[in-house]
């Protein structure tokens, strides 16, 4: 497969794991987890910018890039204790949605049939198909669910005339079969989007969507209990999609549609984190982070962590299965 290697940047693989090449099967054949980068923003409604996206995850760390991150909390190191490579960015030209998402989902599908888990770095979310279908065309349509954290429900039709977009992607995603409604876990929205009309879409399809104000009434654990529940009822794998933006513009300002009053980052990442651990996840992406309006590298930074802890859980996650004390949050930090 072609990708781009250093037009936006630096050809390098996030926080300097091993690179693979997705042509060579031989050299991801035995890889947990592979990293694509999808530099894509052709679908965006409003500011433009992640199409960086993927170098700006990679990169912004203050710790050395040598492929290793032990985890203080977990006690795991995500990048050796599973094996983790990077295969670049999928060559996704921004000006044709129509080629760029196809290209993508069969980077995706390629990982998934070797055994890995695709954890793809965006790129708007107009990304959520290819990435979700490319998993499900394996693992089997309908058997795949989906926990969504966003401040949109990126459920609309047509917009601007187009049936593709960042706004778009969970419609057409279950019209193709590969999500079922009933198995849509939605975490974060507030705001002003979608209109009614696409509400009453979202219900008939059996969507549970988790509004902010519902979070902050019952409680964000609350939340993920029954998200979990309903996830892994009749579905053999879970794929999670982090849009940046369900945290609150304080949190990461550096995305294209900021909504005021949303998660705090220790709220996502203590959610990831224990979505990881709990769940059988089967494909991850994280998408929207836009750097020309970041500032400071806290979008970026805040992103990082976001895939550091979901591998830290999975690793933690399989260590527990193999057999020996499980994570206990509530012990000592040097008892874990």
């Amino acid at each position: 497969m072609t990708r781009y290697g250093a037009q936006y940047g630096p050809d390098v693989t996030f926080l300097g794991v091993d690179r693979c090449d997705l042509s060579d099967e031989s050299t991801y054949a035995r890889a947990d987890v592979v990293v694509l980068g999808a530099p894509f923003d052709g679908g965006t409604s409003h500011r433009p910018g992640a199409r960086f996206g993927p170098q700006a995850i990679r990169t912004t760390d203050y710790l050395p890039h040598d492929g290793s991150r032990p985890s203080l909390a977990l006690r795991t190191d995500g990048l050796r204790d599973l094996r983790v490579v990077d295969a670049g960015d999928v060559e996704m030209y921004s000006g044709d949605i129509e080629v760029a998402l196809p290209a993508l989902e069969a980077a995706v599908e390629r990982v998934a049939r070797a055994g890995a888990i695709p954890v793809i770095l965006g790129g708007d979310h107009s990304i959520a198909y290819p990435d979700a279908k490319g998993v499900a065309n394996v693992l089997g349509h309908g058997l795949v669910s989906m926990i969504h954290f966003d401040a949109h429900a990126d459920t609309g039709d047509v917009e601007f005339g187009s049936l593709w977009g960042h706004g778009q992607p969970m419609r057409r995603l279950l019209e193709s079969g590969a999500v079922r409604g009933d198995r849509f876990l939605q975490v974060g929205l507030r705001g002003y989007w979608p209109p009614p009309e696409t509400l009453d879409w979202m219900a008939v399809e059996g969507f549970r969507s988790y509004e902010m104000t519902e979070i902050s009434r019952r409680g964000l654990d609350t939340c993920l209990t029954e998200a979990s529940r309903i996830a892994t009822d009749d579905c053999d794998g879970v794929f999670l999609s982090v849009d940046i933006d369900v945290c609150d513009p304080g949190h990461a300002p550096g995305t294209g549609t900021p909504e005021p009053g949303g998660l705090t980052a220790r709220q996502l990442l203590d959610a990831v984190r224990r979505l990881c651990l709990e769940l059988p996840i089967v494909g991850i992406d994280v998408v929207e982070v836009s750097p020309p309006y970041d500032h400071a590298d806290i979008t970026a930074a805040l992103a990082n962590r976001v895939v550091l802890e979901a591998l830290s859980a999975i690793a933690r996650r399989r260590r527990d299965a193999a057999g020996g004390d499980a994570y206990d949050p509530d012990r000592p930090l040097l008892e874990r």
